[in-house]
Formats: structure tokens, C-alpha cells, sequence
């Protein structure tokens, strides 16, 4: 069964993408925010983390170039799920390694289409 990453500092956007995934018959860890995410990165195996892009400690970009940098995330999907929306930010998201860009609120039906194109 694959293995997803849920990375924001929301609880009821971790709570609701959360449910969707279950529902579809995934696995699903959590952290609440970049530096949680990473580290809980770095002690297991992800088929997809799917982070926000505002929070605190460490943001979405930031915890995609970390991830980027381990050798286990080198060709993991990332999506970025967040309330940006200016093609400013989706640049900098794609340089720091970001597969896909889902804004938010997130459509339950589009989050899922977009994992099935991503996750092998």
C-alpha cells in the first residue's frame, strides 16, 4: 500500500486530506509543519508527501529542497497544497523540485486524479 506524507501546520487541512487519502485506500503520516515533515522524512520511506507552502518553523519550499537533497526523495512526487496561487511562487516551488501544484480549498476528486498521475 503506498505511503503518504501530509506536511501543513493546519490540523483541519492535515485532518481532511488525511481522510480523503484513508478513504482511498492509503497509508498516511503526518507533521505540522517543514522541519516536522523532514525529519519524520528522514526516518521512513514516502511513495508522495504532499506539503503546504506557508508554515512555520520551515516552509513548503524550503522542506522541498531538503527532501530533494536525500537520496530516497531524489524521484518522490511532491505536491505543493496551498493557497498560493501566483505564478511567482509556482516557479520557485518547481525550482525547488515540486512535481505538482494543488490550490486550496483542494478538490477531494482532483487531489486524487493528480496522486494517480504521479505515484507509480
Amino acid at each position: 500500500m503506498p505511503k503518504f506524507l501530509i506536511v501543513d501546520d493546519s490540523n483541519s487541512i492535515r485532518q481532511m486530506v488525511s481522510f480523503t487519502l484513508k478513504s482511498a485506500g492509503y497509508d498516511v503520516v503526518e507533521a505540522s509543519d517543514g522541519l516536522q515533515g523532514l525529519q519524520t522524512a528522514k526516518g521512513e520511506n514516502f511513495d508522495l508527501v504532499i506539503s503546504d507552502v506557508n508554515m512555520p518553523n520551515m516552509d513548503g519550499i524550503e522542506l522541498c529542497k531538503e527532501l530533494r537533497k536525500l537520496s530516497s526523495f531524489e524521484f518522490t512526487p511532491i505536491l505543493m497544497l496551498t493557497t498560493e496561487s501566483s505564478g511567482d511562487m509556482k516557479v520557485r516551488g518547481k525550482e525547488a523540485g515540486a512535481t505538482g501544484w494543488l490550490v486550496k480549498p483542494f478538490n477531494p476528486d482532483k487531489l486524487l486524479a493528480t496522486i494517480k498521475r504521479v505515484v507509480r
